[in-house]
């Protein structure tokens, strides 16, 4: 706000001046009150100015008893993980009401370091969508495996002085807080000299590790899996952001313990979300959606999607329908199943009926185009030799990132070395260095992605973006590898020898210029081929889901580059058990 956009707003509701356009007829959702009021609504220079009718227009528009819903906020997302560019992610998310998100590029710059962080900023200052950032806290995610890059305390102090970067990332290091490691307690410095917030990501835990935690001025935490969770992060003054992505589904878990008396450290938000989530269910609407079907009041569903975030990142122009703040909003004909019908930002029509009215200009940059930087792979590099018939294995449990460190009884050759047996469910996934060309393959094996033939293989693999691959045959899984190598990353599905399908993902190996729609359709026909041909279980994500068994800050064991990690113990682990 400014002296000249104040007299503006001022001079429109007391009648000297007319507004741009005025709404009649309209049903205002009220996120202060928690409950609707039937009002006109005037816009000058993209602001709300009055609820008057009275209030001249130079346009009037009737919204025939429509509900008008502030715009929806993401109070956590990596645009990186909807496989789209900011333009492109823009494209999709605005037709679902979503005028602003808190984006953490930790992907994107584990890949690419502050030239990806540029990039992003670049990429978004242009959009319709409002983009801000977390910059992130952990990159790498922990010393057990190599990222593209290092950004250390002077790193991130460098550009924490932008207005669109919010604060520090989301703290994945708790135990180097519970520990007090000084370095750690640079990153926290970043925050703390310029005065802005500190994201979390703290699952299970709990005690006095969570006091410390939350004392460091953590403001939130998007990691709850329980209600006992949510209650206790909400006792020591922290946000709790529910969490419906397209692996990780937490709304229905949490939203019990939601009740009028904390609604107002609540929040939403997608964290990693595939396009065809966003395509098929929607975006923050659908979180929304799910609260109020699960008995949540709808205006209070809605304020915690608006005025929750927009307060809690001290966004003091949006997050409402009142006078002076953003005429961020969109139509609904229903506030029991909430569906954006049209979205105004800044006053303008953004999007209607579901489509874009305006296409984002795409930004390029070569410096975070076809990273891939393999040494010394061959198949050779996947054989996995075992000591004894019992072997520690990753337990996928569907719906969440959370695995099983599970000892098994596995198959091996005349030689030791581990062989599929098509009659358990136990598959290789191996994880390959990308970044530096250290030569680092990691091998572990896996239980639960029911895949009986063939290999997957992904660049995205949270949080370093190596090459990670499973399979039933290490023939299949070096063709994958390879491909990807040659492609310059994305997601790839082999058979017999053959590559069926690839999906090349041009930006850092993440993302791609192309629009939601083509993507949507090859990941369409690339979860079918996964689903029906290599046989992987209908339970889970084929490709999602396999990016985050490379994730060693989530429990409880992952493979890295550098082998198996034991996410409880912080330490790597033997493939074969001490007996």
């Amino acid at each position: 706000m400014n002296r000249m956009l104040a007299k503006k707003l001022t001079d429109v509701c007391e009648g000297r001046a007319e507004a741009d356009l005025k709404f009649t007829n309209c049903r205002i959702v009220d996120v202060y009150n928690k409950c609707t009021f039937s009002a006109c609504l005037s816009i000058c220079d993209g602001y709300i100015a009055s609820f008057s009718d009275e209030v001249k227009a130079k346009k009037t528009i009737d919204a025939r008893g429509r509900y008008l819903v502030p715009g929806l906020i993401d109070a956590h997302c990596h645009i990186e993980s909807s496989h789209l560019s900011p333009a492109s992610f823009n494209d999709l998310v605005v037709p679902k009401g979503t005028t602003t998100v808190i984006a953490d590029p930790h992907e994107i710059c584990n890949v690419a370091g502050l030239e990806g962080m540029r990039y992003m900023l670049d990429a978004s200052k242009n959009l319709d969508l409002s983009v801000f950032f977390m910059f992130p806290s952990c990159v790498p995610a922990t010393e057990s495996e190599h990222a593209g890059a290092v950004l250390e305390a002077k790193d991130i102090d460098t550009m924490m002085d932008e207005d669109r970067i919010l604060g520090l990332g989301e703290m994945m290091n708790y135990p180097g807080i519970a520990a007090g490691l000084p370095f750690v307690f640079d990153k926290l410095e970043c925050a703390y000299r310029t005065g802005k917030f500190i994201d979390g990501h703290a699952p299970m835990v709990e005690g006095k590790d969570l006091d410390a935690y939350a004392a460091c001025r953590i403001i939130s935490d998007h990691e709850g899996s329980s209600e006992k969770e949510l209650i206790e992060r909400v006792r020591r003054g922290m946000y709790v952001a529910l969490r419906e992505g397209t692996a990780c589904r937490n709304v229905l878990q949490l939203v019990g313990a939601v009740n009028a008396d904390n609604l107002s450290r609540v929040m939403f938000c997608t964290d990693d979300c595939q396009s065809e989530s966003i395509v098929s269910l929607g975006h923050i609407n659908h979180a929304v959606n799910l609260a109020i079907e699960s008995g949540m009041k709808s205006e209070a569903a809605i304020s915690a999607a608006t005025l929750n975030p927009a307060v809690c990142y001290n966004l003091r122009d949006r997050g409402a329908i009142a006078p002076g703040l953003r005429a961020d909003f969109f139509f609904t004909s229903s506030l029991e199943n909430i569906e954006a019908e049209e979205v105004y930002i800044l006053g303008s029509l953004a999007a209607k009926d579901g489509a874009i009215i305006r296409k984002a200009e795409h930004y390029s940059s070569e410096k975070v185009l076809a990273m891939m930087n393999v040494k010394n792979f061959d198949t050779s590099r996947l054989t996995l030799r075992l000591k004894s018939d019992k072997a520690r294995v990753i337990g996928i449990i569907p719906g969440g990132i959370v695995t099983d460190n599970l000892i098994l009884d596995v198959k091996r050759s005349s030689n030791g070395t581990f062989c599929y047996d098509e009659n358990a469910d136990i598959v290789k996934i191996a994880s390959i260095e990308r970044h530096k060309a250290t030569g680092n393959v990691g091998l572990g094996l896996i239980k639960g992605y029911g895949i009986r033939h063939g290999a997957i293989a992904t660049s995205i693999s949270h949080d370093s973006h190596n090459i990670i691959a499973a399979g039933t045959n290490d023939t299949d899984m070096g063709i994958a590898v390879n491909e990807l190598i040659k492609t310059g990353g994305g997601v790839t599905i082999v058979r017999d020898g053959k590559v069926l399908m690839t999906h090349p993902l041009e930006i850092a190996g993440l993302m791609t210029d192309a629009n939601a729609s083509e993507v949507c359709s090859t990941l369409a026909q690339m979860h079918s081929i996964a689903w029906d041909e290599l046989g992987v279980s209908r339970d889970i994500d084929p490709f999602m889901t396999l990016s985050f068994m490379a994730l060693p800050v989530i429990p409880k064991l992952k493979i890295t580059d550098s082998g198996l990690f034991d996410v409880v113990s912080f330490s790597f682990t033997d493939i074969n058990p001490q007996s």
